[in-house]
């Protein structure tokens, strides 16, 4: 998302959310960029890597994972190819394996084709990747933020998202995904970068209300 999208989408959220605005102050710029390089399939394969796990632990991982590829660069018939106990040694659990092995054996076969996502809404692309397995709808969520760059996804299943709320809000309970989704409703069409500043309120220790 360019700049201009930035300043578009933080004028909104301004106007439409006070308790954003402030968060919006105290964290500062949005720094929100897809990553652009490798592939669909890389992008794919990291998502299923930090499942679960706290940012250094799955940066580990993942990066003891793409070692033990020519160009440390996993592809999926080379994942298929590869032993468990040589995954298992870069620090993959056997349920995160079999989900990169259903991922590799989808791509490998072109049964989920991955070159024409872009072209796809949001929820056309949800329905497209929740056939693998270990890939959900928050998983999906997180490739359209981080891998394609929509500007209005609204992660309703995440812990990050629900904890900043229930913090910026002081709502007595953490709110629920229905919840989120009332809540962040005004935000749109710019939810992708609301939610990435209840992510980085956390970091700071704001949210007071």
């Amino acid at each position: 998302m360019p700049s201009a999208t930035h300043r578009k989408a933080l004028a909104h959220l301004r106007s439409v959310d006070p308790v954003l605005a402030t968060i919006i102050d105290r964290v500062g710029p949005c720094r929100l960029e897809p990553r652009r390089a490798g592939t669909h399939y890389d992008a794919l394969v990291r998502s299923i890597v930090f499942q679960q796990l706290s940012g250094k632990a799955a940066s580990t991982i993942h990066r003891r994972l793409c070692e033990i590829y020519p160009g440390k660069r996993p592809r999926a018939e080379h994942v298929l190819s590869t032993a468990d106990d040589v995954l298992r040694a870069a620090g993959l659990s056997r349920q995160k394996i079999g989900y990169l092995r259903d991922l590799s054996a989808r791509v490998a076969d072109r049964s989920l084709p991955l070159a024409h996502l872009g072209r796809l809404s949001d929820d056309a692309i949800v329905e497209h990747l929740v056939q693998v397995k270990g890939i959900g709808r928050w998983t999906v969520q997180m490739f359209l933020m981080f891998r394609l760059g929509r500007p209005d996804v609204l992660p309703e299943l995440d812990l990050g998202v629900q904890t900043a709320i229930q913090r910026a809000y002081g709502l007595k309970k953490r709110p629920t995904p229905k919840d989120v989704l009332r809540i962040g409703e005004k935000w749109r069409p710019y939810a992708s970068i609301a939610s990435w500043y209840l992510w980085r309120s956390l970091e700071n220790g704001d949210g007071q209300a």
